[in-house]
């Protein structure tokens, strides 16, 4: 009865592993996605070589015994590079068979006897796999570990389920035959329905949450020099201002605007001066820190935030718009003048960023009005936008500020 309930099981477990990895290779074409593809072709393989070594292992000759066998290790191979594909590594093409040539070595050398060392060399093949999956998991732990930690611990759990039953009878209960004919069996039989279920589940949270993370990115990203869109930078500059608001540390905005960037247009076209945009977002990113930040948040402005004092805010912005000058652009009509005006606004810890980028466009507007290619700084900050706007309309002539926000 015991063996009846145990080839049952294993049954139920490969018909699950099937339709689990038709779902995958069928989602994988869908999304034009290589890993769901690798996962699904290595569950549908596992079914086939489970399900036939299942149904009629007995009515086997040995070599096809033994090449199903080595199928479900290449299965097993195809799932550890399928967590390698997920994250943008390329298949260890001999890692996927080494698995399986293992096994053949072990039942080759091994004497017809020794099915419990088999058993073993097995069960430790498969553990080997499953530790390399959760290997391949946890180096991405920087990504969002809390809500990925099910993506590590289930192969490690199946690793030890596998294993402890074959220590158990090793060590524990040697000289036990029904042990590893019949509780071992029907063990795995149900932790492989489990693992089978629950892998699904963690693959398809992985992939649900990289293709959120994919459209939030699309959505904060400027398509055309890759920096931060105007809702980008916002929400990316809030995050900073708040940190370092708690650190008591102050902060420095600067917004970019291209001179006569129209009139490049005009001469050399629209595509003249797309380049001329990428070009100055590469000249504002290889002039700052990797902790400062920068976006691109109009047509032909740019911005940026730095976790510094004005005063190395005004040196940062020279320094961008010396290079820029300096970028020596030149197109069939002639060389083209690459100056840019800045201005620069800083605020002691706390400040608002529409305070700050208010304050920076006035800057940036006596920059202009003072003949172009220069840097401005702006004079002290209040705290709070209210303050800034009754300051700024005591000052006759001054420019209204335009919304920080999209």
């Amino acid at each position: 009865m015991m063996s009846l309930d145990s080839i049952t099981l294993y049954l139920v477990a490969t018909m699950v592993a099937a339709l689990l990895g038709a779902m995958m290779v069928f989602f994988g074409r869908q999304e034009n996605s290589p890993a769901l593809k690798w996962w699904g072709t290595a569950y549908l393989l596992g079914a086939v070589s489970v399900a036939l070594w299942t149904a009629a292992g007995d009515r086997l000759g040995p070599h096809l015994y033994l090449a199903l066998n080595a199928v479900g290790f290449v299965a097993c191979g195809m799932v550890w590079n399928a967590a390698r594909v997920f994250h943008g590594r390329k298949p260890n093409w001999p890692g996927l068979v080494l698995g399986a040539l293992a096994w053949v070595a072990a039942v080759t050398l091994l004497a017809p006897e020794a099915s419990m060392l088999r058993m073993i060399v097995g069960a430790g093949i498969v553990s080997v796999y499953a530790a390399l999956t959760a290997s391949e998991l946890w180096t991405e732990r920087r990504k969002s570990m809390q809500r990925r930690w099910p993506a590590f611990v289930m192969p490690v759990m199946h690793g030890c389920a596998l294993m402890l039953p074959i220590v158990l009878g090793s060590f524990l209960r040697p000289h036990d035959a029904t042990f590893s004919s019949s509780i071992w069996v029907t063990m795995f039989a149900v932790e492989l329905v489990l693992y089978a279920v629950g892998t699904v589940f963690v693959i398809f949270m992985l992939v649900s949450e990289r293709t959120v993370t994919a459209h939030r990115t699309a959505a904060s990203t400027d398509p055309l020099t890759g920096m931060l869109n105007r809702r980008g930078f916002s929400e990316a500059c809030s995050r900073v201002i708040e940190r370092e608001a708690k650190a008591g540390r102050p902060v420095t905005v600067m917004i970019f605007d291209i001179d006569h960037f129209k009139s490049i247009n005009d001469r050399f076209g629209h595509p003249a001066g797309d380049e001329m945009l990428r070009l100055f977002s590469t000249v504002v990113v290889s002039n700052l820190r990797i902790s400062d930040l920068s976006g691109r948040i109009g047509g032909e402005e740019f911005a940026a935030l730095l976790p510094c004092s004005l005063e190395e805010g005004v040196l940062v912005a020279e320094r961008v718009r010396e290079a820029f000058e300096t970028s020596g652009v030149v197109v069939d009509e002639g060389p083209v003048d690459t100056t840019v005006s800045i201005g620069v606004a800083g605020g002691p810890a706390g400040t608002e960023l529409e305070v700050l980028l208010a304050s920076a466009d006035t800057a940036l507007y006596q920059a202009k009005r003072g003949g172009r290619n220069r840097v401005e700084a702006a004079e002290e900050l209040p705290l709070s936008l209210e303050n800034w706007r009754r300051q700024s309309a005591a000052r006759p002539g001054a420019p209204q500020a335009r919304p920080a926000t999209a």
